[in-house]
């Protein structure tokens, strides 16, 4: 039902172009990037979808996600920044777990799918 709408905004160039400061300002103001995280890493890892998607990550995502935590946790302890050069800059920022995301919640709706199918018998 949102979809169309979703996509009519998303294809208004005026309206990406008003929304895209205010957004690159939220993005600033969250501090995730202070603390060396990227988007993908604030993802609540707590349902099955998620879980599976971490599960494949290749080795080197996987280990630069738990890095990221660690660090992450350590500032937030001590109460401490990284240095702004050391900040997650906006083109570092990219989506590492969402395609798998995606991959899994179609799969997973494919099974269900499968799952609920009825068979009928002829006689």
């Amino acid at each position: 039902m949102l979809e169309p709408i979703a996509r009519a905004v998303q294809n208004n160039g005026v309206f990406r172009a008003i929304c895209r400061p205010l957004a690159n300002t939220w993005v600033n103001l969250s501090g995730y990037r202070r603390l060396g995280l990227r988007y993908d890493d604030l993802l609540r890892e707590e349902t099955p979808i998620i879980q599976e998607a971490i599960a494949r990550l290749n080795r080197d995502e996987t280990d630069g996600r738990v890095y990221r935590h660690k660090r992450a946790f350590q500032l937030s302890l001590s109460h401490q920044e990284l240095p702004s050069s050391q900040w997650t800059k906006p083109q570092d920022d990219y989506k590492y777990l969402q395609p798998l995301i995606e991959e899994v919640r179609l799969e997973q709706e494919e099974r269900d799918a499968f799952n609920s199918m009825t068979t009928t018998v002829r006689k």
